[in-house]
């Protein structure tokens, strides 16, 4: 009881705003959110349209994804030097899009060091090209000075890091949005960061992984840990339950409905009437709720 009454004081805590639509939201004790704006990438907001974790100890800052770009990552910084003098030493690629890697190299030269699955690293090589590609015609002169670097620390499964007395606890199980996503679990503060693995207040996105199966099975190894406190890869702080409900629950959904209609003999001509109502408040509702059947439909029909 105690312990969810704390994660609601930390989710109704005010927000301090920055210019570009990033917002400071305070989690846990030494934690927090940076909250991008829940948008398309834009110039205005140089492809930090997500969530970012950021933990700070007496040893330094850690930073859980790198930003969209290398101005991205700029921003973030600034943000982060609102609430610490201490130097960013490490940053998480928690996956493979754009916002979760492509800022490392500004990270790497202000000294800190870069760490990511060797899955997510594999991504990060394979799409680079369609990242960059697309971030020219989303961001414009935003992309200036955005070198793609890669991580400096690769593991397969897990990796323990510890600073300033906290450790970090990263685990990459499988497949989820995008074939690299990792969890990191800060034990000391029972705070989760998810990255791409849990969406609130958007609608997730089928992809680019397109494994919904694998996607829920990773839900539920984060999940086992019943963390008071969820820093998502999209949308604010929140807890399980939204978790949940918002990503879990439609993944869960996606494919009852799909698997149901390809069992009755249905074709992609169909997919677009399964019922989807229950997350239609969320935002992006209406861009992505067509594309998610469509690409569920065209993963499961060869399960």
């Amino acid at each position: 009881m105690i312990r969810h009454l704390i994660t609601a004081i930390a989710l109704a805590a005010p927000v301090a705003g920055f210019a570009d639509g990033l917002d400071l939201r305070p989690v846990a004790q030494d934690v927090w959110a940076i909250v991008g704006p829940l948008e398309q990438r834009n110039p205005q907001n140089l492809a930090n349209n997500a969530t970012f974790g950021l933990v700070v100890t007496p040893e330094g800052a850690v930073l859980m994804d790198a930003g969209g770009s290398w101005q991205g990552a700029e921003e973030l910084h600034a943000v982060i030097r609102s609430v610490t003098d201490q130097p960013v030493t490490h940053i998480i690629n928690t996956g493979g899009q754009d916002h979760r890697w492509l800022g490392n190299s500004y990270w790497q030269g202000q000294g800190a060091t870069v760490i990511a699955s060797q899955a997510a690293l594999a991504d990060h090589h394979a799409r680079e090209q369609e990242h960059m590609i697309a971030l020219t015609q989303f961001l414009g002169e935003g992309l200036e000075g955005t070198e793609p670097a890669y991580a400096d620390v690769t593991f397969e499964s897990d990796y323990r890091l510890e600073v300033g007395g906290y450790g970090f606890d990263i685990m990459h199980r499988g497949a989820a949005h995008t074939a690299g996503d990792s969890f990191v679990w800060l034990e000391a503060r029972d705070v989760m960061f998810t990255g791409d693995i849990v969406y609130v207040d958007r609608l997730l996105g089928n992809g680019p992984a397109r494994d919904t199966d694998s996607w829920i099975a990773v839900f539920d190894e984060m999940a086992a840990f019943n963390p008071a406190h969820i820093v998502p890869g999209h949308g604010g702080p929140t807890d399980l339950p939204t978790a949940t409900r918002d990503t879990r629950d439609y993944l869960v959904n996606l494919r009852a409905q799909i698997g149901a209609l390809i069992e009755a003999g249905g074709d992609i001509m169909q997919v677009p009437s399964i019922d989807q109502t229950p997350w239609q408040d969320l935002a992006q509702f209406d861009a992505l709720a067509g594309r998610n059947a469509q690409a569920t439909y065209e993963e499961m029909e060869w399960e």
